[in-house]
């Protein structure tokens, strides 16, 4: 159970990035250095998801 409440908690974190990054893409002056930010940790999260259901 502790495995599935750590991927729940990643997709919600991973979610909620997504949500700001497209925020920040629709704003009329993207801020480019955020938003590099944002997606590295996007793929960081989405990295550690798949690692954990791999060994889940």
């Amino acid at each position: 159970m502790h495995l599935e409440s750590h991927l729940a908690t990643l997709s919600e974190k991973h979610q909620k990035l997504d949500s700001i990054i497209l925020k920040e893409e629709l704003r009329p002056s993207p801020n480019s250095v955020i938003l590099h930010g944002l997606k590295k940790e996007k793929l960081k999260l989405k990295d550690e998801m798949e690692r954990f259901r791999r060994t889940g």
